[in-house]
C-alpha cells in the first residue's frame, strides 16, 4: 500500500512553462471566454484566471470548462506558478453554474460526457465556497461532485437539507456554517472578494511552495482515507520535503534569525 501510495503522491517531473499567458477560449461570438495573467512585481508568483462570459452569467458550458481544463493543465507545469486564483470579468457574478441552455441541446450521451468532464474540472479547482446547489429545483441533482463535496463539509443532515431544498444562501451564512472561509462587504466597484482573494495569496506567496504543495497533497488524500491512512500519506508527503533546498533554507533562516528566501527546490 506504500509503494502505491509513494508513487501516486511523488511529484512530477521538471516543470516547463505556459506555453501562452494569453491563454483564451473563444464561444460563438469570438470573444474571449478566459485569460490567463501572470502578476509582477511584488505580487510574481501569482496567476490569475479571468473568466469572461457576460452573456450567460460565466456559466459552464463545453467551450468555458474545456479551456478551463486546458489552462490548469498547462499551469500545473509551470514552476512560476505559486498561487492561483479565480476572479470574475463579469460585475456582480462569479459564475452561475452549469450552463443549462447548452445542456438542454444535449443527447443523453452528451450530458454524461459534459458532467463528468465538469466533475473533473471541479476535482481541480476543489472549491467548498459553493453558494447553492440549486439543481434539484430544475429537476437536476448535482452532478459536478456537489454530493460528495457538501457532506464532508457540513456533515449528512445539513447537506440533505440544502441539496434537497434548493436553497440558496448569502456570502454571510455560508461562512457561518464553513462553506466559505471569509466573507466581505462589496465595495462600489463590485471586487471586494477579488481583493480579499489577493491579500491571501500574498500571504500564502512567500511560503515555501514545495511544502505548501506537499500540504496540500496531505490534506486532499488524507481526507479519502482513515485516519491511520492518512498519517502515512502525510509521513510519505513529509518525506519528500526532507531533501528539499527550501526546507534547509528555512532551518538557516530561523538559526540566523532572517527572512527566509525559498526557491522551489
Amino acid at each position: 500500500m506504500l509503494r502505491a501510495l509513494t508513487s501516486a503522491l511523488r511529484l512530477p517531473g521538471p516543470w516547463g512553462p505556459l506555453r501562452t499567458r494569453g491563454c483564451a477560449s473563444h464561444g460563438a461570438t469570438g470573444d474571449p471566454e478566459i485569460q490567463v495573467r501572470a502578476l509582477t512585481g511584488r505580487d510574481q508568483g501569482i496567476t490569475e484566471i479571468l473568466m469572461n462570459r457576460p452573456s450567460a452569467r460565466n456559466a459552464l458550458g463545453n467551450v468555458l470548462v474545456s479551456q478551463l481544463l486546458e489552462a490548469l493543465a498547462q499551469l500545473r507545469e509551470d514552476q512560476q506558478v505559486r498561487v492561483l486564483l479565480f476572479r470574475s470579468g463579469v460585475k456582480g457574478v462569479f459564475c452561475a453554474g452549469a450552463d443549462l441552455k447548452e445542456r438542454e441541446q444535449m443527447s443523453e450521451a452528451e450530458v454524461g460526457i459534459f458532467v463528468q468532464r465538469l466533475r473533473g474540472l471541479m476535482n481541480e479547482i476543489a472549491s467548498s465556497a459553493v453558494m447553492g446547489l440549486i439543481e434539484t429545483t430544475r429537476g437536476l441533482l448535482p452532478g459536478a461532485g456537489g454530493t460528495q463535496r457538501l457532506p464532508r463539509c457540513l456533515g449528512v443532515a445539513l447537506a440533505k437539507e440544502l441539496i434537497f431544498t434548493g436553497r440558496r444562501l448569502s456570502g454571510a451564512q455560508a461562512q457561518a456554517l464553513g462553506l466559505v472561509n471569509h466573507a466581505v462587504s462589496q465595495n462600489e466597484e463590485g471586487n471586494a472578494a477579488y481583493h480579499r482573494a489577493l491579500e491571501l495569496a500574498q500571504e500564502i506567496l512567500p511560503q515555501a511552495p514545495i511544502a505548501v504543495r506537499l500540504g496540500k497533497v496531505a490534506i486532499d488524500r488524507g481526507m479519502e482515507v482513515d485516519i491511520a491512512s492518512g498519517m502515512a500519506i502525510e509521513g510519505i508527503c513529509y518525506a519528500q520535503n526532507i531533501p528539499t533546498q527550501d526546507r534547509l533554507e528555512g532551518m538557516a533562516a530561523f538559526r540566523e534569525k532572517r527572512p527566509p528566501r525559498f526557491v522551489g527546490k
